[in-house]
C-alpha cells in the first residue's frame, strides 16, 4: 500500500486548517474570560446570583458562611454557556462544515447538532459535579484542598474510563458482537498471549457518522473489551486488523494506561498547587476576590489552568509519543508482520487524511502520536534488527 500523494496534499491542508480553528477557538475562551474579569462582569453576575443564593443560607455546619453551593453552580452553568454559544460557529464550521468538505464525515447537520447536545450536556454535567467538589474543599480545606481535588480527578478519571464503553460510548455510537471467525479468534488469541482478560470483540458502527478508521481496547477490568471501527473492518485485511489491535494490546501489556493516568495526575497535582498559591495570594493580599469560595473566582481559575494546560501540553504529548512507539514495537514483535504494519499506516493516513510528516515542531507541540513516516521508519529499523539478529547461514 502506498501513500496516496493527492490525500497527502489534502492532509497537510486539513491539519492545518484544524490546529488554527483549534487555536483560534481557545484562544476566543481564553479572550472572552480574561475580558470578563477586566470588566469585572464576573463580579457582577456573582452579585446578581447573591439574591437567589441567600434564599437557601449555608448550612449549620458550613465552616465558610460565605459559600453558597447553588450560587456556585447557578455561576458555572451560565458561564459556560455563554462561552458555548460564543465558541458554537467556530466549533460548526471545525466540527461540522470543515469534515464534510474533506470527506471524514457524513453526518447530517440535525445528527451533528444532537450529537452536540448529548456531549455538551454530559461535559457540563460532569463539569458540574467537578466545580461543586473543588469550591466544597475550597470551603472545607482551604489550605490542601489542590491535594484533595487531584486525588479525586484520579479516582473520577479511573470510573469513566471503567464505564466508556458500556455508558459513555453508547449514547453515540450503536456496537454489536463481532461475528464469530477467523478475524474473532485471533484477536481473542492475541489478547491472551498478551495477558489482557476482555469480555469479548465489538464492532463500532462509525460508518454512520464518518469515514475514518480506528480501533481500540476500551474499559478497564470487567468492562474492557475490543473495538473495531466498521470502517477497519470492511477495508482492512485480518493481518493489518491483528497488527492494529496488538499495538492497542501493547498499551495494555505496558500499563500505559495506568501510567497515563499517574502521570496527569502528578502534572494536575502541580498545576493544582500553583493555582492554590497564587489564588492565596490574590485573596489575602490584593482582596480582589470576598474569598475562596466566591463564584467569581471560576473564571479567574479557568484562565490559569487554561494557561498551564498550554504549557504542559507538550510534556503529556511527550510521554504519549513515547508510550506509542513502544505499543508499535511490541506489535512488530509480537505479531512479526511488518509488511501489514507499514500497510496499515499507509491505508490509515490515506484514509483518515492524517499527515505523514509534520513539522519536527508541530509534532513536538500538538501530536500524541509520533508521526506515520517516523512508525513506518520504525518498522523498517525493526526489520533490520530482526535480520542482524538472525542473519542468513553462508
Amino acid at each position: 500500500m502506498q501513500i496516496d500523494e493527492e490525500r497527502q496534499r489534502k492532509a497537510r491542508e486539513y491539519a492545518r486548517l484544524r490546529r488554527w480553528l483549534s487555536l483560534t477557538s481557545n484562544a476566543v475562551l481564553g479572550l472572552c474570560a480574561v475580558l470578563l474579569i477586566i470588566f469585572n462582569v464576573d463580579k457582577w453576575l456573582r452579585d446578581q446570583l447573591q439574591s437567589v443564593a441567600r434564599q437557601f443560607p449555608p448550612l449549620s455546619w458550613q465552616p465558610v458562611p460565605s459559600w453558597y453551593p447553588l450560587q456556585i453552580l447557578l455561576y458555572f452553568l451560565i458561564v459556560t454557556i455563554i462561552l458555548q454559544i460564543v465558541t458554537l460557529p467556530l466549533s460548526y464550521y471545525q466540527g461540522f462544515v470543515l469534515s464534510h468538505r474533506y470527506g471524514l464525515s457524513v453526518m447530517t447537520l440535525k445528527a451533528w447538532f444532537i450529537d452536540r447536545l448529548k456531549g455538551g450536556g454530559l461535559g457540563i454535567a460532569l463539569q458540574a459535579i467537578i466545580v461543586t467538589l473543588i469550591y466544597a474543599l475550597l470551603a472545607f480545606q482551604p489550605q490542601t484542598w489542590w491535594l484533595w481535588v487531584a486525588i479525586c480527578q484520579l479516582f473520577f478519571s479511573v470510573v469513566l474510563a471503567n464505564l466508556a464503553p458500556v455508558i459513555i460510548f453508547p449514547l453515540f455510537y450503536k456496537f454489536s458482537p463481532l461475528p464469530d471467525g477467523e478475524l474473532k479468534q485471533r484477536l481473542l488469541t492475541l489478547a491472551q498471549r498478551a495477558g489482557t482478560s476482555v469480555r469479548g470483540v465489538y464492532t463500532m458502527h462509525l460508518s454512520s457518522k464518518t469515514t475514518a478508521a480506528n480501533a481500540a481496547v476500551m474499559g478497564l477490568g470487567n468492562t474492557r473489551r475490543i473495538v473495531l471501527g466498521d470502517t477497519m473492518t470492511d477495508r482492512y485485511s485480518t493481518d493489518e486488523i491483528e497488527v492494529v489491535l496488538a499495538h492497542e494490546l501493547g498499551h495494555h501489556v505496558h500499563n500505559d494506561m495506568w501510567k497515563a493516568l499517574f502521570y496527569d495526575s502528578l502534572l494536575t497535582l502541580g498545576g493544582l498547587f500553583l493555582c492554590s498559591l497564587i489564588l492565596h495570594f490574590v485573596i489575602d493580599s490584593w482582596h480582589y476576590y470576598l474569598a475562596l469560595t466566591d463564584p467569581a473566582t471560576l473564571l479567574f481559575l479557568a484562565v490559569l489552568a487554561g494557561l498551564y494546560g498550554l504549557i504542559i501540553a507538550p510534556l503529556s504529548n511527550l510521554n504519549s509519543r513515547r508510550a506509542e512507539y513502544q505499543a508499535d514495537e511490541y506489535a512488530l514483535r509480537a505479531t512479526g508482520k511488518i509488511a501489514s504494519f507499514k500497510n496499515t499506516m499507509a491505508r490509515l493516513a490515506n484514509q483518515n487524511l492524517a499527515e505523514i510528516e509534520p513539522s519536527p515542531i508541530v509534532e513536538f507541540l500538538f501530536y500524541s502520536h509520533p508521526s506515520i513516516t517516523r512508525r513506518l521508519k520504525h518498522a523498517d529499523d525493526f526489520a533490520q534488527r530482526l535480520m542482524a539478529s538472525h542473519p542468513e547461514p553462508s
